[in-house]
């Protein structure tokens, strides 16, 4: 692993396709045998720095159409979390349905999990029938892993019955040392952005993209006005970043000041501060406030001159639900997905179907939406959030921050890269947008 290190380190990548593939490596991983150690806690008492382990795994063989990359960083996703504290339920299910859909999906059905969904790195192999990658290119990855044997698949890739998030219902994950993709999950890594600059966006600005802008979501155009929620942070900060770029209005929902000034930062000018304007959309643990919905819906009418919104870029879920569908403008959408603060919504229909309003479920992003995302950010149009690195050793700490949402945008990790700031090939390109480049960094 090292002399792998050391050839892309000196910018040798076309010696990377001689060098031995090691046969194990380090990732980050749960393990099957602990899938109960939170069964006698709270949610918010789960704690991934006591699931989350740094082990030696062996190489997986590599197969037809797929990659193996050398991770030079990686980022925490939401899933890494729900991963950690086996909620709502352990992916060991996930890998052992996977691994009996074919004798070669059978290499992910382990007694561990190397998790993780996102990763930028060089590809240090391929498989057969791989012609468009090749050793010592620069990617990064989204995180689709798809099989495309299903007819369901061929309009859109997520439609496909046999559709996987990578790193969360797959085996062998971004968050190691080196990692096995299909090859239609590889994108050009952005020349201006480090290593851990260019691992972050991968999966919350597809997300983002598809959610908001693609025809499968929202569809948004411009002059919209888009209420985003939690719109500092993973997934919000780039739907601020796209409405702004597509000419739509954002109204930003945050929990504090400080998320509050990164809005702005953005270029962001409607800002709603839920905690500090007192907020509270639920009664008890089992009914929600209709007076408080009618404040909210008041308060963005106040703040767009008296538009509602077009599109609600939905990821809180249960918490937030009912207020979204309430204050969506007549005819309008919300986009839902994620769910991060509870998985069961409820709403008054009333509001739905009497104001001929729509729910759009979204998931992740096709191939196509993925490589739109990245181009954008390749070009400096879109730009990463990352706001803290930890080297790998930490991961378990990186994804307690995201867990208790002490973080900002994006939590990076560092996996092979030894240090942050390496992997820019585009100087002049990151000089342009350096300011925005680091305007999450320390926050």
């Amino acid at each position: 692993m090292q002399k792998i290190l050391d050839a892309i380190l000196a910018g040798d990548l076309a010696s990377l396709g001689t060098l031995p593939v090691p046969e194990s490596y380090r990732g980050v991983t749960v393990r099957a045998d602990e899938v109960e150690m939170f069964a006698d806690r709270a949610h918010a008492d789960k704690d991934p720095r006591e699931s989350l382990h740094v082990d030696e795994v062996p190489t997986p063989e590599l197969g037809p159409g797929e990659a193996l990359v050398a991770v030079m960083a990686s980022a925490i996703n939401y899933n890494t979390v729900w991963t950690s504290i086996f909620e709502p339920m352990d992916t060991f299910g996930f890998l052992r349905r996977y691994g009996k859909t074919s004798p070669l999906a059978k290499r992910h059905d382990q007694p561990y999990h190397v998790v993780g969904s996102d990763l930028a790195g060089v590809v240090l192999r391929t498989g057969p029938g791989v012609n468009a990658w090749q050793p010592g290119d620069e990617v990064v990855a989204h995180c689709l892993n798809v099989e495309l044997e299903h007819p369901d698949g061929h309009n859109d890739t997520m439609l496909d019955p046999e559709q996987r998030i990578w790193g969360f219902e797959t085996n062998f994950g971004g968050l190691a040392e080196l990692a096995l993709v299909k090859s239609n999950q590889l994108m050009p890594k952005p020349a201006h952005l480090s290593w851990e600059e260019a691992a972050c966006p991968g999966l919350v600005n597809s997300t983002a993209y598809r959610q908001l802008v693609s025809r499968n979501g929202a569809g948004m155009k411009q002059g919209d006005t888009v209420l985003i929620w939690g719109a500092s942070g993973g997934l919000g900060s780039y739907a601020t970043q796209f409405a702004l770029n597509g000419g739509a209005t954002p109204v930003c929902v945050v929990s504090s000041q400080e998320k509050a000034d990164i809005c702005r930062k953005m270029g962001a000018e409607l800002i709603i501060d839920r905690n500090a304007e007192g907020y509270r959309f639920w009664k008890d643990e089992n009914n929600q406030d209709p007076k408080e919905w009618k404040r909210f819906g008041a308060r963005i009418r106040e703040l767009t001159g008296g538009d509602d919104p077009d599109i609600v870029f939905e990821h809180p879920g249960k918490e937030t639900f009912g207020a979204s569908v309430y204050v969506a403008r007549k005819g309008g959408t919300i986009v839902t997905c994620a769910s991060t603060s509870g998985f069961m919504h409820q709403y008054d229909n009333r509001y739905l179907w009497m104001n001929l309003k729509n729910i759009i479920g979204s998931h992740f992003a096709n191939y196509r939406e993925a490589w739109e995302a990245n181009r954008l950010v390749a070009k400096g149009k879109i730009h990463p959030t990352l706001s803290g690195v930890y080297p790998m050793e930490e991961t378990g700490q990186a994804a307690y921050d995201v867990h208790r949402n002490t973080h900002q945008g994006k939590v990076g990790v560092l996996c092979l890269a030894p240090e942050e700031g390496l992997g820019v090939r585009n100087p002049e390109l990151r000089e342009q947008h350096l300011s925005a480049i680091n305007r999450f960094r320390g926050v």
